[in-house]
């Protein structure tokens, strides 16, 4: 049977696999091999699962197939290897019957990066202008909202009855709480003090204060690449970013009573990233990754706006608060999120000494 598929399929760019009805890999041509990352010895007569961490579309979209002897396509499938590099791919999926044997022959065509950097192009342009209109409106509510505060104050030093009194102090209260949060959604104001660090420094710091913070229990996991370079970042701002989403996966992982909850904390180096529309030829790209209930659908492409959040206790802040300090150091922040599996990538550029003192 493999000759015969080798004829066909070899040559072809497009990755092709064929299974059978225990969903084991009766075939798979070079582009897979390529694809996930092996040889013909090593997958031939292994489940198709056992080479992917999680994949977006639903199993039993499988079993319909082979049992129903039908075909079926999905497009931009998110798959994740086992290396954890996702990938988006479309499927077309057909039921065969090859010497009198069931199988399914499955054909996956990797989205053109270009398609993909689009999409995030567009993304970032709404988020930024999400953003101008929270910030017009919190400049907005910021004026009057000094006027009533002031106000309050000057009432008080006209009254003596203690009650009224008690309520001025109510306005001046709540004024100085609604301020505070105006001031949160405008985001960080200040530039970031930079310097050479290692970028494992603010995540340490992070983790110190998680553990001692972390009545829920949940087990912290550190998988660090000791050979990035230092970055020149303002560590303050990055603790805090990595803090912001971590928070974010606690209360995730706490709210959902997630059976052994764990967060992972995964740095790598990777190499020609694009960034705000521009190459980056070395980056340093930090993961938090938790095995919660994940980001609902809805939520996924709004989740950096402000005022945004899956949380019951959230005010849907600090996400963007974090993609804020993120940007101030020309860096990015990726989420991809399935349940039981929710990562969050920040990816920094790795600047040579010379070209960041400039």
């Amino acid at each position: 049977m493999n000759m015969s598929f080798d004829k066909m399929f070899d040559h072809l760019l497009t990755s092709i696999l064929v299974i059978n009805t225990q969903f084991e890999v009766q075939y798979a041509n070079q582009a897979t091999l390529s694809f996930l990352k092996t040889g013909r010895k090593q997958i031939y007569g292994r489940v198709l699962a056992d080479f992917f961490l999680f994949s977006s579309l639903d199993n039993t979209r499988f079993h319909w197939a082979m049992t129903q002897h039908e075909n079926f396509s999905e497009n931009e499938v998110e798959v994740s290897l086992l290396d954890e590099t996702v990938l988006v791919v479309d499927i077309a999926v057909s039921y065969i019957n090859h010497d009198n044997h069931d199988a399914l022959l499955i054909e996956a065509k990797h989205i053109d990066q270009q398609r993909r950097i689009s999409k995030e192009n567009q993304q970032m342009a709404q988020q930024h202008a999400a953003k101008e209109l929270v910030r017009g409106l919190a400049h907005e509510i910021k004026n009057p909202l000094g006027g009533i505060r002031g106000a309050a104050q000057l009432l008080a030093m006209e009254l003596t009855n203690s009650d009224q009194l008690e309520y001025t102090q109510m306005i001046v209260q709540q004024s100085d709480r609604l301020r505070e949060l105006v001031d949160r959604l405008l985001g960080p104001n200040s530039l970031p003090q930079c310097a050479w660090h290692n970028i494992h420094a603010p995540i340490e710091a992070v983790c110190q204060l998680v553990t001692v913070d972390n009545a829920f229990s949940v087990d912290m996991v550190r998988d660090y690449d000791p050979s990035i370079p230092d970055v020149y970042i303002d560590a303050h701002m990055i603790q805090q970013a990595c803090l912001n989403i971590i928070r974010n996966a606690l209360q995730a992982l706490e709210e959902s009573d997630t059976p052994a909850p764990q967060i992972r904390i995964k740095t790598r180096i990777a190499r020609q990233q694009v960034i705000m529309g521009k190459n980056v030829a070395l980056c340093a790209v930090l993961s938090i990754y938790d095995n919660g209930p994940g980001v609902p659908k809805a939520l996924q492409d709004t989740l950096f706006y402000p005022m945004v959040s899956s949380k019951t206790q959230g005010c849907g802040l600090g996400l963007s608060i974090a993609q804020s300090l993120v940007e101030h150091h020309n860096g990015k922040i990726d989420v991809e999120s399935q349940t039981g599996r929710t990562q969050f990538s920040i990816t920094l550029p790795i600047n040579s000494k010379g070209a960041a003192d400039e």
